[in-house]
């Protein structure tokens, strides 16, 4: 079987920029937040849209973008959507107001869509020993978690000195860098049969997938009201007649074969739930950092920094783990480890939690990061290598619903733990036109509490604390019960499921690099 050289590990640092970028673009647009509201005004809910649309864009386009690099070819997608994400991003970091800002965090979130599964696509075509690319798709994980862990520093640094726009040009260098070397370095893959695109198949993947993701954002945002709820089953309801529609189609935008394998659906479902935990509970670390510690948000950010740390040194440490034992026990030792971590964080109080959820949030990241690393690997090679586009895209796919869903169930839940409790334990002494606003969340609460005279304020704003801490404890108990059920299923699923390093599984034991100049004719990406 051919080995990786030095060209695709070189490559591979290129496919490392989109990773990077894509989780620092939206690490810094937080920081950036307060300095754009001062300087272009938005309402509330255009600073919602600012904030969200590009990620909203991304879950929705993934898999139509995946679909269509197996199409077109994977190398010319990726460079597409660079040059695009580098237009898109000088646009952002001189629009001149809320509108020209909405429209090019849509025109970037456009353009991200493209960069993920072609990068995954095409780490899969070059890297067909099972060790090399189990250690490339760690490394690729790493630089994603990484551009959320330098996030916070390099935007937090730029802010001080630059405007808030400036931000937003760290990915124009990263692109164009990309736009240079990637048509020398990386080869090109499309798949030689791809089939008519169904554009009714598009148009319902579409809207299920965006009416299920806006569906989840409201829901964590605003709790259960009409809207959310009826977009979330419009969402289901498309997606079962997208099910239905795929199975009849000769050439379906994604096939639902793929999910008799166990190792892909197995690994999907594995790393659906780890998502769905991690982003349920550092919704409440962030919150608790801020409003109970009372850190500003770069501190916080900083902070963080064990848990970003932690994710990168879990992936890169995945594969190495692999000459000793299966893939399937890997995954179950890093939750394992993710479960301490959630038990660390149960014991997390008011007064002196800060080292305490730093020690948790790294064991969580260190421990549910092979689980990301090995189960992306796992999934996109059960698939033949020229529907790799189109796995890849299921996979990010399924990262993001299992985002949202965390943040919309899990948040729920632990709002609804803290208003019960804030309410049965605050004083009588509180005005009642104070009381809703310090009932509702956290957030309103410190708000609020700040307009309280001196003595009533700091014990009201002590009895905010306690409840939120509880409402975290208590989200905590719920992940270690469902970090612990996936760490008894894990091996059981995947036992009989080929590790990394015993061979391509059976979709790709035979698969050889699909290059267009066999599939297609001469390359013209």
């Amino acid at each position: 079987m051919k080995r990786a050289g030095i060209r695709e590990w070189t490559a591979l640092g290129v496919l490392a920029l989109p990773a990077l970028l894509i989780t620092l673009d939206n690490t810094v647009l937080h920081l950036a937040v307060p300095h754009l509201s001062a300087d272009i005004h938005p309402s509330g809910l255009q600073l919602l849209w600012i904030v969200d649309i590009y990620s909203f864009l991304i879950a929705g386009l993934l898999i139509i973008a995946g679909t269509l690099g197996d199409r077109v070819g994977r190398r010319r997608l990726l460079l597409i959507g660079a040059a695009g994400f580098g237009a898109a991003s000088l646009l952002t970091a001189f629009s001149r107001n809320t509108e020209m800002l909405i429209l090019s965090r849509a025109l970037l979130g456009i353009a991200g869509a493209t960069l993920m599964p072609s990068s995954m696509s095409l780490i899969r075509n070059m890297f067909f020993d099972a060790k090399q690319r189990s250690l490339a798709f760690s490394i690729w994980i790493a630089c994603f978690l990484a551009g959320g862990a330098i996030g916070p520093l390099v935007g937090g640094a730029m802010l001080e000195h630059f405007w808030w726009g400036s931000v937003f040009l760290l990915g124009v260098p990263a692109m164009v860098l990309l736009l240079v070397v990637g048509p020398v370095l990386l080869p090109e893959y499309r798949d030689p049969n791809p089939g008519r695109i169904d554009l009714a198949s598009v148009g319902l993947l579409i809207l299920t997938l965006l009416a299920t993701v806006y569906g989840l954002k409201k829901l964590a945002a605003d709790g259960f009201t009409s809207l959310p709820a009826g977009l979330l089953v419009l969402g289901l309801a498309t997606g079962v007649v997208f099910g239905v529609r795929q199975g009849r189609l000769r050439h379906p935008l994604i096939d639902l074969g793929l999910f008799r394998e166990r190792s892909f659906s197995a690994s999907l479902g594995t790393m659906a739930v780890a998502l769905f935990v991690m982003s349920g509970s550092q919704l409440f670390v962030a919150q608790y950092l801020q409003m109970v510690v009372g850190l500003s948000p770069l501190k916080a950010g900083l902070c963080s920094l064990p848990g970003s740390i932690g994710g990168v040194v879990g992936s890169l440490l995945a594969p190495l783990a692999l000459n000793r034992m299966r893939a399937a026990y890997v995954m179950t030792l890093g939750l394992g480890i993710a479960l301490v971590g959630f038990g660390v964080l149960t014991q997390v109080d008011a007064g002196s939690g800060l080292v305490t959820v730093m020690i948790a949030i790294g064991l969580l990241n260190f421990g549910v990061a092979p689980t990301i690393a090995l189960g992306t690997d796992m999934m996109i090679v059960s698939a033949p290598p020229e529907k790799a586009g189109a796995v890849s895209a299921v996979s990010e796919t399924c990262q993001e619903i299992g985002l949202g869903t965390g943040i919309a169930i899990i948040g729920s839940i632990g709002t609804a733990v803290y208003r019960n409790q804030v309410a049965d334990d605050l004083s009588d002494q509180v005005p009642a036109e104070s009381t809703p606003a310090i009932r509702d969340a956290i957030g309103s609460a410190v708000a609020e509490v700040s307009r309280l005279p001196q003595e009533i304020g700091a014990a009201t704003l002590s009895t905010v604390r306690e409840s939120f801490t509880h409402a975290l404890q208590y989200v905590s108990i719920i992940c270690t019960a469902l970090t612990a059920l996936v760490v008894l299923a894990t091996p059981l699923l995947l036992r009989s499921v080929p590790a990394a390093s015993d061979g391509e599984g059976a979709a790709g034991a035979s698969a050889a690099p699909l290059d267009v100049a066999d599939a297609a004719g001469p390359k013209n990406a």
